[in-house]
């Protein structure tokens, strides 16, 4: 939608354009000149070869503070200059400009100039030319000067006279950004542009950025200008990545070999850049962000420590306390079995943790768009899920047993410890609790490995309370000691995993319809049937059980693997703030607008969001507070994968939902706890502006 908004932007004001004298003379106070433009030459040099050159400069001057002009590429919108000069088009080398700016309006950005700036030209006029017949330099210079609020497309005719001839351009050629000494590299991995620019290590950088004057990537791809760009580097080399989209207005059939723009070094420094095609690596290259903002690599693993340890308690998380709680009762006081039981069962959450973090920075890395918990946005992962769900109800109801898993209530096993671990973790990705949220979005853009360690770190955080009870004896001891109880609480534990079954069906209700849920409800049936039919076995002792086990998981498997797609997903729940459903388009509207705005990314497999929800957002007094203050209120459900919430979300550095933005009137956004208290959207709508 940007890439659309953009390009219709361009086209509405390269309309204008044809209109251009009549319709500032007519509309606009100041007529042409809001932007004035005057033409200078530095002193002819004649060259060995007898051709003479000189440098002519066009200086653009704006009749107040307000207006600003445009780069060679004006980015999301505007228009670059053109020129037509009296003299010989070929005699004019590469136009040389100055620094842009950025300046982001509604989540477009552009690359202009505030204030008086030149457009240096060198010329080279052959040997054999006729001097005496050229006449003077004249040009027509079409370009654009905005505000804020208005553009006006202007036309300047200009003459090089005697007076302006041979005067000294060097303030003006200071400013023009120097070229690089060497060639950069460039290469397309899906959706980001990566960058390869060599730059001293001794090099200062500031707020580096990169203005690419190529728009046009190829094979229908164009750069998103407004989106977050990330700078890595090793020794030598600086690593850019800027995200690209695909334009449906574009030619596709095109490939580019060749990449310019600019660096900005920070500080109103910078270099210009040419690169071709080849291979970045990025290998051992690390992260730049700024001190103030990036935390250091020891603080990210101790909040993902903190962020697991909490996300025992989240609602999420509740279903599987009871695989826990039975594990704890069952390894009983012995020491050696307590800890055999805890390492097997920290070994299979941080394995889950660790492999899954591994996963999503290798999609990443591939140039998708995914986060935390990304794999419960496939309707086969739900569908497993909810059968998962069915056959650990199944077994604590007594249907079934299964031989030294943590949930069958026998004697500790370091297999069954194991696999409870990995199905600990599994089924709490749904949640990202407090202090995750800054861990996990650091880790999707530091490097890989240190970002695989704070997916570890977070597992670790998860299994903790597991692992202390089985190392600290006297946690071990205040545990009550194994009896007959253990299977009462066993069943009455049936009782949270049934829930969960019914809410995993709610939601492939919500996925895929109610054609879709009889479908996966009939496998479900089939499932509990034959896992009766095992528990039978078992208690009859007969031979056969083992079997029969194998081929029901191979027929489910695939039974789930041969089950239609759901053919869409169900309308998004009513509410009482009455939504407008997430765009991009959207959210520019509604911060155009003026009045406050309030966007809550959400998905319906997020417990931790559905809570929030309940508690801080569908209540009467956020509405009330939302329509006295003329709150926007935007829903962004990302219960099915959506490209547009993905790039939100990396941009705002959360690796998955529950996400809070609050923007005020003219300020960027501000992220609200991820765990939303009663009444903080009624104070935050009060809050006096």
């Amino acid at each position: 939608m940007t890439g659309l908004r953009a390009f219709l932007a361009a086209l509405l004001i390269a309309v204008l354009a044809l209109f251009a004298v009549p319709a500032a003379a007519q509309s606009q106070p100041g007529g042409p000149n809001d932007i004035a433009v005057e033409i200078f030459s530095d002193r002819q040099q004649r060259a060995e070869d007898g051709s003479v050159q000189m440098t002519v400069a066009l200086r653009f001057t704006p009749r107040s503070e307000e207006w600003h002009g445009y780069w060679s590429n004006p980015g999301d919108a505007g228009l670059g200059m053109q020129v037509e000069w009296s003299w010989p088009e070929e005699w004019f080398g590469e136009a040389q400009y100055p620094l842009p700016k950025r300046l982001v309006i509604a989540d477009l950005m552009n690359h202009v100039y505030e204030g008086e700036y030149a457009v240096l030209y060198p010329v080279n006029i052959p040997a054999d030319a006729p001097l005496d017949d050229l006449g003077p330099l004249e040009a027509t210079v079409d370009y654009l000067a905005c505000t804020d609020v208005i553009c006006v497309p202007q036309t300047a005719q200009v003459r090089l006279t005697a007076e302006r001839m041979g005067v000294s351009l060097d303030r003006w050629r200071a400013d023009v950004v120097p070229p690089l000494g060497s060639e950069a590299g460039f290469e397309i991995a899906k959706n980001r542009l990566r960058i390869g620019i060599p730059l001293p290590a001794a090099s200062d950088l500031g707020d580096v950025h990169v203005f690419l004057a190529t728009s046009d990537l190829g094979s229908g791809k164009r750069p998103r200008y407004a989106a977050i760009q990330t700078f890595m580097r090793e020794g030598d080399l600086l690593v850019a990545e800027i995200p690209v989209q695909q334009t449906p207005l574009a030619d596709e059939t095109g490939t580019q070999n060749r990449v310019e723009g600019i660096l900005d070094l920070g500080n109103g420094r910078g270099v210009g850049f040419t690169a071709t095609p080849s291979d970045v690596p990025l290998e051992g290259v690390k992260p730049i962000r700024s001190e103030a903002a990036t935390p250091e690599l020891w603080q990210l693993l101790l909040a993902a420590l903190v962020g697991g340890l909490l996300l025992n308690i989240m609602p999420c998380v509740f279903p599987i306390l009871s695989l826990k709680a039975l594990a704890l009762a069952k390894a009983g006081g012995e020491q050696a079995s307590a800890r055999s039981d805890a390492l097997a069962y920290t070994a299979g959450v941080v394995l889950a943790c660790a492999g899954l973090g591994l996963l999503i920075l290798a999609l990443r890395s591939a140039g998708e768009q995914v986060g935390w918990a990304f794999q419960l946005q496939e309707p086969v992962v739900l569908v497993g899920l909810f059968l998962l769900s069915l056959a650990i109800t199944a077994n604590f109801l007594g249907l079934f047993d299964v031989p030294g898993l943590a949930v069958s209530g026998h004697g500790p096993s370091r297999g069954g410890s194991f696999a409870t671990g990995l199905l600990a973790a599994f089924v709490a990705t749904p949640c990202t609790g407090p202090f995750m949220a800054l861990a996990l979005g650091a880790a999707l853009v530091i490097p890989p490995l240190d970002g695989l360690l704070v997916f570890t770190a977070l597992g670790v955080g998860l299994a903790l309370p597991f692992l202390l009870i089985g190392f600290v004896p006297a946690f071990r001891r205040r545990l009550p000691k194994p009896g007959p109880w253990m299977e009462r609480f066993r069943r009455w534990m049936a009782l949270p995993m049934g829930l969960t079954a019914l809410a995993l069906g709610w939601l492939l209700w919500r996925v895929g319809g109610s054609e879709y849920l009889a479908l996966v409800g009939a496998v479900g049936l089939f499932a509990v049937l034959g896992l009766a039919l095992v528990g039978l076995f078992q208690r009859r002792g007969r031979s056969g059980a083992s079997v029969i086990a194998a081929a029901l998981v191979g027929v489910l498997a695939l039974g789930t693997a041969l089950l239609p797609a759901p053919q869409a997903q169900a309308n998004s729940s009513e509410s009482l703030l009455d939504p407008v459903e997430f765009s991009e388009a959207a959210l520019a509207e509604a911060r155009a607008s003026g009045r406050p705005v309030f966007v809550w990314f959400t998905a319906d497999w997020c417990v931790t969001c559905k809570v929030n929800e309940s508690v801080a957002i569908e209540r009467e007094t956020t509405r009330a507070a939302f329509e006295e203050a003329g709150v926007v209120a935007i829903r962004a459900d990302w219960t099915r994968r959506d490209e547009e919430i993905s790039r939100i979300l990396s941009r705002q550095g959360a690796a998955g939902v529950p996400l809070y933005l609050w923007y005020e009137p003219g300020a960027d956004a501000e992220q609200l706890p991820q765990v939303l208290t009663p009444d903080l959207l009624a104070r935050k709508a009060r809050a006096p502006r």
